[in-house]
C-alpha cells in the first residue's frame, strides 16, 4: 500500500505501508541507534513525534514481550528504509509489522532515510505526517504545518501512571528473565520514582541497585511524597517541553528535602526547579552512540539520549555546577548541586538500548542516600 511522509515545510517522501493503514502526525525526529528499536518503540518519551531509524534494515528481530519499556508503544508513526517481515530471533513472538498494527501506529518504509536525516539536520525537527489515505502531498503538507508543536506542551498528562504502585522487578538473565530479588527488612533505601514517563529499565536498575521503590504519577505533591518518607527520590524520563505544567514547582518543594536523582526530563525540570531554563534543540539528540564527559572523572562516556530540550548552563551559575558535557555540541549532559544532595544526568543510564557505560550513576545515587539517613 503507498504511503507518503509529508513534513511541514513542504517536503514529501513517498513510500509503501507497514503497521496500521490510516494517518499519523507528530514532530519528526531520527534515532542513531543501530539496534533496540522495541525499546525506543515503548519509550514513553516519544509520545507524539514520528521516529525514524537511520540504521537501513529494521524488523529482523521481530517483537517479544521482555523487551519493552512501558505498557505499550508510544510512538506516533515509525519511519523505516527497509521493513524485514520475517524475523530471525528465537524470542521473537510477533512481527514489528503485527505489533504497529496492534497498536494502530502506521509505518512507512522505502523512503530514503539519509535524506530525511539531512533535512532535519539543515532545517530542524518540525511536525510531519504519515498517511496512506491522503495521497495529495500538498494537502497532507499543509495539514502538518496545521499540527501543534512540542512547545508549551504538556504530554506528561498523556504517559503518567494513574496511581500510585510499588515496584519488585529486577534485572534480566538470559537463563531465568526477569529477577525478582527478596526484599530485605532492615536497611534497603526507599525510593519514590516520579513517573513522567518513566521507562521500565530505570526502576529495574533501581531495584538491581537494593532499593525498594514506588512509582507515583507526576503531579504528585511534594507533601505527599515527604510523607512516605522515602530515603531518596528520583525524577523520571518523559516527553514534552519541561517548562509546562505544575512539576519543576513541586520538585522546587523537594530539594533540600531528600536526596534527588534526575534523568532526562528529570534532570530538566530539576534545573527549572532551581531556578534555570530550558530551550529547545534544534533536532535533538536520540540514539544510543552519543558521546559524553563526565567532568568529575574526565572520562568518556558512550550513551544512549532521547530528549529535545536542554538546560541553559548559563542560568544556574551560582547554583548547580556542570558535572558532563555532550561532546558533539557542548550542551549539558548533568547537574549537581555544590551543597545540596542532588544531581541529575541528560542522558539515560539505564541503557535499554545500550550502552552500559554510565550504569555507575546508579550506585552514586545509593552512596547520596547512605550518606544523608
Amino acid at each position: 500500500m503507498k504511503a507518503l511522509l509529508a513534513l511541514a515545510d513542504g517536503t514529501v517522501f513517498e513510500g509503501t505501508s507497514f503497521g496500521a493503514p490510516g494517518e499519523a502526525g507528530g514532530e519528526v525526529v531520527f534515532n542513531t541507534s543501530l539496534t533496540g528499536y522495541q525499546e525506543i518503540l515503548t519509550d514513553p518519551s516519544y509520545c507524539g513525534q514520528l521516529v525514524a531509524m537511520t540504521y537501513p534494515e529494521i524488523g529482523n528481530v521481530g517483537i517479544n514481550p521482555e523487551d519493552v519499556e512501558s505498557g505499550r508503544p508510544f510512538v506516533e508513526g515509525f519511519i523505516v528504509k527497509e521493513y524485514w517481515e520475517r524475523p530471525s530471533n528465537w524470542r521473537a513472538r510477533q512481527t514489528l509489522a503485527q505489533y504497529l498494527h496492534e497498536h494502530n501506529i502506521p509505518g512507512i518504509q522505502g523512503i530514503d532515510t539519509r535524506a530525511l536525516v539531512r533535512h532535519i539536520r539543515t532545517h530542524g525537527a518540525q511536525e510531519a505526517l504519515i498517511s496512506t489515505t491522503d495521497l495529495d502531498a500538498k494537502s497532507l503538507a499543509a495539514k502538518a504545518k496545521a499540527l501543534p508543536g512540542l512547545i508549551g506542551r504538556d504530554l506528561v498528562t498523556e504517559v503518567t501512571c494513574k496511581t500510585p504502585y510499588d515496584w519488585h522487578e529486577g534485572a534480566w538473565q538470559l537463563e531465568s528473565g526477569y529477577e525478582r530479588p527478596a526484599m530485605s527488612k532492615d536497611g534497603q533505601p526507599f525510593v519514590v520514582a516520579y513517573d513522567f514517563g518513566i521507562k521500565r529499565n530505570i526502576l529495574r536498575n533501581l531495584v538491581r541497585s537494593r532499593c525498594k521503590v514506588r512509582v507515583v504519577p507526576a503531579a504528585t505533591s511534594a507533601a505527599d511524597v515527604l510523607a512516605l518518607k522515602p530515603d531518596g527520590i528520583f525524577l523520571s524520563n518523559g516527553p514534552g517541553d519541561p517548562d509546562v505544567g505544575p512539576y519543576a514547582g513541586i520538585v522546587r518543594d523537594l530539594v533540600g528535602k531528600r536526596p534527588i536523582f534526575g534523568i532526562c526530563l528529570g534532570h530538566q525540570i530539576l534545573g527549572l526547579a532551581l531556578g534555570g531554563r530550558t530551550y529547545k534543540l534544534k533536532f535533538g539528540h536520540h540514539g544510543g552512540n552519543q558521546p559524553v564527559m563526565d567532568l568529575t572523572t574526565r572520562k568518556v562516556e558512550i550513551t544512549a539520549q532521547n530528549h529535545g530540550f536542554a538546560v541553559d548552563v548559563d542560568s544556574l551559575k551560582g547554583v548547580a555546577q556542570l558535572t558532563h558535557v555532550n561532546l558533539n555540541d557542548q550542551t549539558v549532559e548533568g547537574l549537581a548541586h555544590a551543597e545540596l544532595p542532588l544531581f541529575s544526568v541528560q542522558y539515560h543510564p539505564e541503557a535499554s538500548p545500550g550502552p552500559h557505560d554510565a550504569n555507575y550513576l546508579f550506585e552514586r545515587f545509593m552512596k547520596l542516600m547512605d550518606g544523608a539517613r
